[in-house]
Order: structure tokens, then sequence, then C-alpha cells
């Protein structure tokens, strides 16, 4: 919306109205960019987490271990640290892994190990990377806005003040002609 020519030649058109005209037209052009910028963040963040996912499942695989000792329910945690054992290349490998309470003894647990033969995560999965996405799309798209309401208020803050000091000054130059009174 454009001012009417009459109005930018307004002689009570203030510097501070025609700064606040523009900031808003600024801000609004990006708060509304903030949605392609959101789409884009998302699609970015998706495409690099399938990736990770694809790369961590083909060089990682699935091994079936078996508990080495019991594993008590607890009253406040679903899984514990518990010591597992498998066998691979001919020889038997121990390692420490979070398992689910309650088990007993032999009870098979999945773990996964990397090419090295390390345990490890298992791999990320195509529903973790559109979660991740889509979170990223979402702060996205709620912070571009935000931050333009927070700069709109507080420059709207900074001018009001402004504003006020001018306003106080001059009517501390008009005021003693009106109430004839002596400045002091």
């Amino acid at each position: 919306m454009r001012a009417h020519p009459r109005q930018r030649r307004n002689p009570l058109r203030r510097g501070s109205d025609r700064v606040q005209w523009w900031l808003a037209r600024i801000l609004l052009a990006l708060a509304v960019a903030g949605l392609p910028v959101a789409l884009a963040v998302g699609l970015t963040v998706q495409h690099d987490r399938a990736g990770a996912a694809r790369d961590q499942a083909a060089a990682r695989h699935p091994v079936t271990a078996r508990l080495t000792d019991d594993v008590a329910g607890g009253l406040d945690t679903t899984t514990v640290p518990a010591v597992v054992e498998w066998s691979a290349d001919g020889a038997v490998h121990r390692a420490t892994v979070p398992v689910d309470t309650g088990q007993g003894a032999g009870a098979p647990v999945r773990i996964w190990l990397d090419a090295r033969g390390a345990v490890v995560h298992a791999p990320a999965t195509a529903g973790q990377a559109d979660a991740a996405a889509w979170t990223a799309a979402l702060v996205t798209a709620t912070a571009l806005p935000l931050s333009a309401a927070l700069a709109w208020k507080g420059a709207l803050c900074v001018l009001d003040r402004r504003r006020y000091a001018r306003w106080d000054a001059e009517w501390r130059q008009v005021e003693p002609r009106w109430t004839r009174r002596q400045p002091s």
C-alpha cells in the first residue's frame, strides 16, 4: 500500500513515520519469506538425514547376542546396561549394551556392529529422517515470523521513545507561550 502523494508531503509526517512504514513492509516480507525458507530447510535436512540413514544401513549389520546374566526389572527405568556375548569370526565377543529390564540370562538381544565389529547404535530410519525434517521446517517456519514480530515490537519501542522525547522537547518550547508561565 503506497502512501498517497499528499501524505508524503504532509508537514506532520515525521522521519520516524517513514522508517516505521518501510520497516513494516520489510519485516512482513521476511515473515512471508519464512514459508519457502522453511520448506527448503526441511527438504535439505530430510535429504541429508535420509542419506546418512542409507549410509548407516549399508555400513552396519545386526547380530543376535545373548545376555550373560539376568537383568532385574527397575522401578524407574525400562532399560539398563548389561553384558552380552556373541560369536563372530570363530571368536566369542562381549560388550555392555542397553537392554530391556526383566530378561533372563541367555535371552536374545539384537545388537548392531560396524565394519570393524564394534557395537554401534541401530541405523537411523527413514521415519527419523522425516521427523528431523519436519522439526527443522517447523522451527524455521516459526522462528522467522517470530523474529520479525520481535524486531517490529523492538523497533516500535525505540521509535516511540524517540517520538515522545521529541514531543517533550517541543512541548517545553511551546508550553510557556500557551500557559504564559515562565520556563523553569
